[in-house]
């Protein structure tokens, strides 16, 4: 029996020897089925890293879910991980292999070719230095390889494999593997992809995986792994400008305050001057502060904590930068946006942008095209759905540092979440500022909302009703104005059904429609606020979503939902305007209640049920309130 401290020294040994290797990144990726699991499995199979252990398990699975024949073992198995995977025979998730040769260590993400993972595969390439991308040699091209060959050129990643896979299903005939190679050469240099690399293989019998294939004499290139083992990945980071985004300002005691984060690029040594961004102060570095002590300088991907020489304020989402090549500083900007969310992206919706350790709240102020990925062609659209990438202007609440995601993927990527979920529902690319406000100012005046509130008498608010069509909104906001007018009070109402007349009349009913009808009233019943004005706004706005936006608007305590609750068999009942009807007949579609949703409010400031009780009531009850609260 070996002895336990030689085999501690083995152990020991070979982590040492891990640790000097080079390490590549890459995902498989392409379309369902090209075989992208199999592949990885004979990567690792045919390498011999694979353990007793992990062998007798692929062989007791084999046996299990295999998809290849009695006694055969079914190597996708080795990252088929999930249940679900297995049963179906698809990759779902994500999964992530180690494994090493004599020239180079590797982490491989394969991830899934259906559609609907879009979203998975964008997060496995998110942290890749290379892409293989598998074709099936029988189908050659198909959507699901164009996009993932679009999201790789987004995401700037530089080297490209195209495995041309199954080629013994084809009889190993050059024709096919050249045609397919022109074809994906073509398209990839409309991409942006230069220098790719075609390999014709077998992920199941293993030709050019490994080792060169006998079949395919034609071809005298290198073997995937051979290809991969020699690939060129000095890692750029080193050569960009230093970026150190603040993850935790570190203050254990009085004595010491520093600022930690992961070092996204260039290199960082004691002395150095910095620029602390957005807000533009400028120290110098006196001390590199790491768990194994104190360094003299420190590189990309490094974890550090930065004491600077002077009192400055600095906060989680600054970003710590080269004085002299400091990152871009703005407040909107143009990206690409890959879309992953079930619901559409709407212009207008707000969101929540993450970029690094900052946060922000963002909106798309403009759609400017939809990317068709089989042609490529930029199309006019008005949202983006599932999956699909298109060039949006967003603006945030905030000016954010960052640099084009070219530059530098770590400053220059975001991703969108969605504020009522907390999914994240979408990931973008930065290209380029926009300077379009920068020389804009909020220009303060000597009267101002308190003076014009204190001349009125009355704390300014927005009285926000909500309710489906027929509910009885504008009848009671017009019997709280009408008891509001006949007690002094300044007022002033906007209705769903008038402001279409004037301010939105270019406005149709779409979801996208909505929504920025719901941001232009919001911002109108700001001013009217500004103005001292107790404002009575009237409208069904259907979506939680455009509602908080609106009570972010204003200041706390100035928006009061008040929520117009009827069934909808009492609203189609009453129908005054006979929309119910034209809308069950088919006449009038995107009708909320009918064919578009309405999401009630979850904790309105008042809750009017408006089928058990008179408008007058019900306005009463409106007023009540106010004075409870001191608006009157």
């Amino acid at each position: 029996m070996p002895d336990r401290h030689d085999a501690a020294a083995t152990v020991d040994a070979c982590l040492r020897e891990q640790e000097g290797k080079e390490l590549l990144r890459f995902l498989t990726c392409g379309s369902v089925d090209d075989g992208k699991s199999t592949l990885i499995g004979r990567l690792l199979y045919d390498s011999k890293r694979l353990c007793e252990d992990h062998l007798a398990s692929l062989e007791r699975d084999s046996r299990r879910y295999g998809t290849t024949g009695t006694g055969q073992l079914d190597l996708a198995l080795l990252v088929d991980g999930l249940a679900a995977e297995r049963e179906q025979g698809i990759t779902i998730d994500v999964a992530h292999r180690f494994f090493t040769t004599s020239r180079r260590a590797f982490i491989v993400a394969d991830t899934p070719g259906h559609e609907q993972y879009t979203r998975n595969m964008a997060t496995g390439a998110s942290t890749a230095d290379a892409a293989v991308l598998l074709v099936d040699a029988r189908k050659g091209l198909l959507t699901q390889t164009r996009r993932h060959s679009h999201i790789v050129a987004m995401l700037g990643i530089r080297h490209v494999v195209l495995a041309v896979n199954k080629m013994d299903a084809v009889g190993w005939d050059e024709a096919v593997f050249a045609r397919i190679a022109a074809q994906y050469r073509e398209f990839a240099a409309r991409l942006g992809i230069s220098g790719v690399d075609c390999i014709p293989l077998s992920a199941l019998t293993g030709d050019n995986v490994v080792t060169a294939s006998a079949a395919m004499g034609w071809y005298r290139g290198p073997t995937l792994l051979g290809r991969l083992e020699t690939m060129e990945i000095a890692s750029d980071a080193l050569r960009r400008p230093f970026r150190m985004p603040v993850q935790w300002v570190n203050r254990p005691d009085q004595d010491f305050r520093g600022f930690s984060g992961t070092i996204a690029g260039g290199t960082i040594r004691v002395g150095d001057p910095v620029a602390i961004l957005p807000g533009a102060r400028t120290t110098t570095v006196s001390r590199i502060v790491t768990m194994d002590g104190d360094l003299d300088s420190a590189v990309a991907h490094q974890a550090v904590t930065l004491v600077l020489a002077d009192e400055v304020d600095v906060s989680r989402g600054d970003v710590v930068a080269a004085m002299e090549a400091r990152p871009e500083v703005a407040d909107q900007f143009a990206a690409h946006i890959l879309w992953m969310g079930e619901q559409p992206l709407l212009p207008g919706r707000l969101y929540v942008l993450r970029l690094g350790t900052a946060t922000a709240g963002a909106q798309v102020t403009e759609l400017k095209h939809a990317v068709n990925v089989n042609s490529l062609e930029h199309s006019a659209a008005r949202q983006l759905g599932l999956n699909e990438i298109g060039l949006c202007n967003l603006a945030l609440d905030r000016p954010v540092a960052f640099d084009p995601y070219r530059e530098n993927p770590q400053t220059g990527g975001f991703i969108l979440i969605d504020r009522m979920t907390n999914a994240t529902v979408g990931c973008g690319m930065i290209g380029f500022p926009l300077r379009r406000a920068s020389n804009i100012h909020w220009q303060r005046m000597r009267v101002d909302k308190a003076a014009r509130a204190a001349v009125n008498g009355q704390k300014p608010c927005v009285l926000w009703f909500t309710g489906l069509s027929g509910a009885g909104k504008s009848t009671v906001a017009d019997l709280v104005e009408q008891e509001l007018h006949r007690r002094g009070r300044r007022t002033m109402s906007l209705d769903g059904d008038n402001v279409r007349h004037g301010l939105n009349k270019d406005l149709g009913f779409t979801d996208a429609d909505r929504v920025e009808n719901i941001r232009r009233v919001a911002e109108v019943a700001k001013l009217m606020t500004e103005a001292g004005l107790i404002v009575l706004a009237s409208f069904i706005s259907p979506f939680r979503n455009e509602r908080r936006m609106a009570r972010d608007l204003m200041e706390d305590g100035e928006f009061l939902e008040i929520f117009v609750d009827a069934p909808l068999e009492v609203c189609e009942a009453r129908d005054p305007k006979g929309l119910y009807r034209k809308a069950r007949s088919g006449r009038l579609p995107n009708f909320t209640g009918i064919d578009s949703p309405y999401e009630p409010p979850e904790a309105p400031e008042l809750h009017l049920h408006a089928g058990d009780h008179t408008p007058q009531e019900l306005a009463t009850r409106v007023v009540a309130m106010l004075e409870t609260r001191g608006v009157i």
